[in-house]
């Protein structure tokens, strides 16, 4: 298989400059060193050398390289006894800048990102209207307004979105009635990726919890979703499509899903599948209707039967991808919560013999809500931190 994260947007006027190998090589040690602070931010020049393997004149030789160049920022590091005083290595507060935007079934975020994965300024709006050209026209708008504060410095920007994406288009989308929508660039002129919003948080989660493990990460909304990321790395597939659990065949057989396949987990384990279980229509807001319903009494079993579904799903993703933690994100550990019984059991008994002594740990979501849009700026800083991506923000910046 192939680890992939999201990729920049088909648009020629958004390439970064490139570079050739001596200025690659120039900037092989500053890329190591930006992001180590991206990673770990406030850790010391002395511990960033250590990490890097190079002594303490490298380190700081390319820390003031990257001083001037207003990437990183140092202070004083607390004294902690004998030896040379050392500094904490930051974002500069005037540094390079990624916009990114949470596409939800009803509202939408936009937020602005700095190196540390802060999210320094942010946005919100309902969908006035499910058309994409309206939800796309007020996220453009809002894309624009916030990055004009910050004067060229917006370096990236990144899409999550609810839906199936393959390269830069959201191919389906059940949730908002979309199919085969071609994204346009949202700030002209700045390279642009998109991503499944479960594929990014799942990138999130592993990157920021759970560093340098295979993580299978698996999210409850409306339908669910996930994806299996390795050493930081999600693997998406050829096209940027894969990880799409949802439409695994680990449902009724006899339930149509709103992909057009017959059986989908996706319709099996939400809120959906809890009012067909109960014998209602369809809730408007399936997520909504869960929530409800993991506190409603009499609608109790119909809770354990999806709790249950998802236990046997996440035991056949363990038997097929070998994870080290299994990691659950949206309504996900509140259905586990409220009907433990029902999916330990099927977890067990769905685990291939060989792994029942040693069971991967299932963990609930650290990130919650945020973790899509925190890896939209994953996703965002891949395509700054590059030789190509720091020689166009030095080339806008000082040149």
């Amino acid at each position: 298989m192939q680890a992939r994260t999201p990729t920049p947007a088909d648009d020629s006027s958004a390439e970064p400059a490139r570079v050739g190998r001596a200025e690659a090589a120039r900037w092989s040690g500053a890329l190591d060193l930006l992001r180590l602070v991206r990673a770990r931010p406030g850790v010391t020049r002395a511990e960033a050398a250590r990490e890097m393997h190079v002594g303490s004149g490298t380190a700081t030789e390319i820390s003031a390289r990257l001083r001037a160049l207003d990437l990183i920022a140092e202070a004083p590091a607390p004294p902690t006894g004998r030896g040379r005083p050392t500094t904490t290595l930051h974002a500069h507060p005037e540094g390079p800048l990624a916009a990114v935007v949470d596409l939800r079934f009803a509202d939408w975020v936009v937020a602005i990102a700095d190196l540390e994965g802060t999210l320094v300024d942010t946005t919100t709006g309902r969908h006035a209207s499910k058309r994409p050209e309206r939800v796309f026209a007020d996220i453009r708008a809002a894309v624009g307004e916030l990055a004009g504060r910050y004067d060229g410095r917006v370096r990236a920007v990144s899409i999550s979105a609810t839906g199936t994406v393959r390269r830069h288009a959201i191919v389906q989308s059940s949730v908002l009635g979309w199919r085969d929508l071609e994204i346009e660039p949202l700030l002209p002129g700045v390279p642009q990726a998109l991503g499944n919003d479960a594929t990014l948080a799942g990138l999130a989660e592993a990157r920021r919890s759970h560093p340098g493990r295979s993580v299978l990460y698996l999210t409850i909304e409306v339908g669910i979703g996930g994806i299996f990321v390795d050493e930081g790395h999600a693997v998406t597939g050829a096209t940027g499509a894969g990880g799409e659990f949802g439409h695994a065949p680990l449902g009724d057989p006899a339930v149509p899903c709103p992909c057009g396949a017959y059986g989908c987990w996706d319709v099996a384990v939400d809120g959906r599948a809890v009012a067909r279980l109960r014998g209602q229509d369809e809730p408007e807001d399936p997520r909504a209707y869960l929530i409800e319903a993991l506190v409603d009494a009499d609608a109790r079993a119909a809770v354990e039967e999806c709790s249950r579904v998802l236990g046997r799903g996440t035991a056949g993703l363990v038997n097929i991808l070998d994870p080290e933690i299994v990691c659950l994100g949206g309504l996900a550990p509140e259905l586990r919560r409220a009907a433990a019984e029902p999916f330990a059991t099927a977890f067990g008994a769905g685990l291939m013999g060989f792994r029942r002594d040693d069971p991967p740990r299932v963990e609930p979501s650290v990130l919650g809500p945020d973790a899509p849009i925190l890896g939209a700026a994953e996703a965002a800083w891949d395509m700054i931190l590059t030789e190509a991506g720091i020689a166009a923000w030095t080339e806008q910046r000082f040149e």
